[in-house]
């Protein structure tokens, strides 16, 4: 294998490179919904592709949205348990301020 004499210096390196640019992709705008999108994918706003609606036939795709749904159903479970949480809080200082109410009213029969 070919190994180099000398070290390549740091000019040399840079003017081999200079001609190394980004390039800026190609976007297009969904026919459907105008939001822009890269040139022959489907759109990720609406699922379309050259105007037709996108049917996921990959199990890895279906896959992917399934979990989504799940997340879901968890966050909403979550929530639902704040809420109860809330209102037993909530009946909890209504019980509280009842008990002191009752109290405040004998001390003042008792006087």
């Amino acid at each position: 294998m070919a190994v180099p004499k000398k070290r390549t210096g740091h000019s040399a390196q840079g003017k081999r490179r200079a001609n190394w640019k980004a390039t800026k992709p190609e976007t297009t705008k969904c026919p459907t919904c105008g939001e822009t999108v890269l040139t022959h994918t489907v759109c990720t706003a609406c699922g379309t592709y050259k105007g037709q609606p996108v049917r996921l036939a990959d199990k890895a795709a279906a896959a992917a949205v399934e979990p989504a749904k799940k997340a879901t159903k968890k966050s909403t479970k979550k929530a639902a348990l704040k809420a109860e949480e809330t209102k037993v809080e909530e009946v909890k200082e209504e019980v509280v301020e009842e008990v002191k109410a009752e109290e405040a009213t004998e001390e003042k029969t008792e006087e």
